[in-house]
């Protein structure tokens, strides 16, 4: 690996969109994901493909068997942090990749900004350490808009513990504690707040419907070029 993309991923310059969703248990990521989807399939031009992480490839689904189970738990967050490291890899080139590479929108559930929040933030490790992870694993790639779900944790954990019914067992994050979920809340505002530019943040305390009306909304208006056919990034002036 050399040069200035040492992940050997393809960065800036892509003909395809990459929006990632964001937030803590119980936010409604997956429902939002799917809705914004159907928008964009209806209004586009363009392929919308959903993923997400860990996962999104027949490898990277396996490892994220075993981070929910909770088998790398004991051995400290840097060790997560490798294994959903290991799993973005093969998610990046099997599948986010050759799919920006083909113009196609990418919906992405959780990216890089989770392993700076959950192992980072929440669960210790040195920002610079997983700065430089980043950097080897996905290089200069980042996506054109992050949609943070805001939700007060004890809201959304009481969330996830209904989509999960009666009886089922938290994963390996879910289980963590309340104070866990509070610093997980405040990394993500935090993110926000450095890098707004690719990033907004969603009040997602509200119905369902009312969080799909505010995430068109924004995505209509930060990724104009969505609704050309011109699939350089520029926006068609007969659109």
């Amino acid at each position: 690996m050399s040069g200035e993309d040492p992940g050997g991923r393809r960065g800036h310059g892509r003909p395809g969109i990459f929006v990632t969703v964001e937030g803590g248990e119980g936010a409604g990521k997956s429902t939002q994901i799917g809705l914004l989807a159907d928008h964009l399939r209806l209004r586009t031009q363009r392929a919308v493909i959903t993923t997400r992480e860990p996962g999104g490839s027949p490898k990277a689904e396996a490892i994220r068997e075993a981070l929910l189970a909770g088998i790398a738990k004991p051995y400290g967050p840097f060790a997560e942090a490798l294994l959903f490291s290991a799993a973005r890899i093969d998610h990046l080139d099997t599948l986010i990749g050759p799919a920006l590479e083909r113009g196609d929108i990418v919906l992405c559930d959780r990216f890089t900004d989770s392993t700076r929040a959950y192992q980072g933030a929440a669960g210790g490790l040195d920002p610079g350490l997983l700065h430089s992870l980043e950097r080897v694993v996905v290089g200069s790639l980042a996506p054109d808009l992050t949609l943070i779900l805001d939700l007060d944790p004890e809201l959304g954990l009481k969330r996830a513990a209904e989509r999960a019914g009666e009886g089922a067992v938290p994963d390996r994050f879910e289980a963590e504690a309340l104070g866990f979920h509070r610093r997980l809340r405040q990394a993500f505002a935090e993110i926000a707040a450095a890098e707004p530019g690719r990033c907004a943040l969603i009040d997602a305390s509200r119905d369902a419907d009312e969080v799909e009306a505010v995430i068109w909304e924004t995505v209509s208006e930060r990724l104009p070029q969505l609704f050309s056919g011109d699939r350089t990034g520029r926006r068609d002036d007969a659109a």
